[in-house]
């Protein structure tokens, strides 16, 4: 029997066919787009995730603004409030994201992906006096790299709302959780010497003298001193601020509940001695739990008519003894950041370890103090003091 020999077409196919080398090549070219697809995404979700932070801050920043201007100027009209707070927010967005605009001065409002932001104001008067609600909702369009644009995705559109709320109010209502550290560690020296007995017996003969350094438990007391002045200073009469505090170490040890003035919180800490490990866990999860019962709020109806900011002020010198306690308070702070408490954190020459819970743990940078010495720990309370005394407008979303 004769066959019919194969046409050279089909020869050339199945030649292809066989090769391995060729299958290489072909699968090479489709997977080839698909890896750079992949990979342009994952760009992208990174810088997505970038702007909205930053768009987030911005308008935060915005909102806080024009608020502020609101209980300052009676004057000023919701529309210019609110324009103001569309100017604040673009110029604080493309100075951090340069590559959206670079001169933003410049940007027609037909061409500015910001300028279509909305908002609103709500004013309520009282006895007390007027409260001022800004709230501003913003997107941005932003577009994405060529790798992203093979599955035919062109841009994504990220959207932030923020609101904050100011009071003309003379004196603002607080109520202040101190969280300390008094684990063993806190005996130890600082690098500053006690300048009323800068030298102190150095063997139990008293045969020689040596350097006497203050000691980390006596600056912790000295720097809450100087922040309970600020209160004190601020609401002389004990109508408006309420403070409590909880020391820990391995455990946590018993609270001093929320009262009138600072007198009680001031004698609490002068009594704390250092010894123990380091938990911060419970004292964590007490601070919070007392801060947000409803009482304390009542108190402050009660006594002043206001609904009052609360603060936690976390400090420790350095790392709690288990991972499963930094889970555990990164939760805490989590959760007390999402209710609107401000967390005020100071590491207090604190290693690496106890400075990375507590920057995780502050509300946002500028209120994370790393204090290398007794001077930078009483600077740091200081300021807390006055933040707070002076927090008269505050983001509520």
């Amino acid at each position: 029997m004769m066959t019919t020999p194969a046409s050279p077409r089909k020869s050339l196919f199945a030649r292809l066919w066989r090769d391995r080398a060729g299958n290489f090549g072909l699968t090479t070219a489709i997977l080839l787009p698909v890896a750079a697809a992949t990979a342009g995404v994952a760009i992208d979700l990174n810088r997505m995730v970038q702007v909205r932070s930053v768009l987030q801050d911005a308008a935060d920043s915005a909102v806080l603004s024009a608020a502020n201007e609101l209980a300052k100027n009676n004057n000023m009209s919701d529309e210019a409030a609110l324009e103001l707070a569309r100017k604040f927010m673009k110029a604080q967005f493309y100075h951090v994201i340069p590559s959206a605009g670079d001169d933003t001065s410049d940007i027609p409002s037909d061409e500015d992906p910001l300028a279509g932001a909305v908002g609103n104001v709500e004013r309520n008067s009282s006895s007390a006096g007027k409260t001022f609600d800004v709230t501003l909702s913003t997107s941005y369009t932003m577009p994405t790299n060529g790798m992203t644009g093979l599955l035919g995705w062109k841009e994504v559109t990220v959207g932030v709302t923020a609101t904050a709320q100011a009071t003309t109010e003379s004196k603002n209502a607080l109520s202040m959780y101190l969280v300390l550290d008094r684990s063993g560690s806190m005996a130890w020296n600082t690098s500053t010497v006690n300048a009323a007995q800068p030298t102190k017996c150095g063997n139990w003969q008293c045969t020689w003298q040596t350097t006497n350094y203050v000691l980390k438990i006596d600056a912790l007391k000295l720097a809450v001193a100087n922040l309970t002045t600020q209160l004190n200073t601020a609401d002389p009469d004990n109508k408006y601020v309420r403070t409590a505090a909880v020391s820990y170490e391995a455990k946590m040890h018993t609270p001093i509940g929320f009262k009138w003035g600072t007198e009680h919180t001031m004698t609490y800490v002068q009594e704390l001695i250092a010894n123990g490990g380091t938990d911060s866990s419970g004292a964590m999860a007490r601070a919070y739990s007392d801060i947000m019962k409803s009482s304390e709020d009542t108190a402050h109806k009660n006594k002043n008519g206001q609904i009052p900011s609360k603060f936690i002020v976390f400090m420790t010198d350095g790392d709690n003894n288990y991972s499963s306690a930094d889970t555990k308070t990164k939760t805490t702070c989590e959760n007390a950041k999402k209710d609107g408490i401000e967390i005020f954190t100071v590491a207090f020459m604190a290693p690496s370890k106890g400075r990375a819970l507590l920057e995780y743990c502050a509300t946002s940078n500028s209120h994370y103090y790393d204090a290398q010495d007794a001077a930078e720990l009483v600077a740091a309370f200081k300021e807390i003091g006055d933040k707070a005394v002076q927090a008269s407008t505050r983001l509520t979303n």
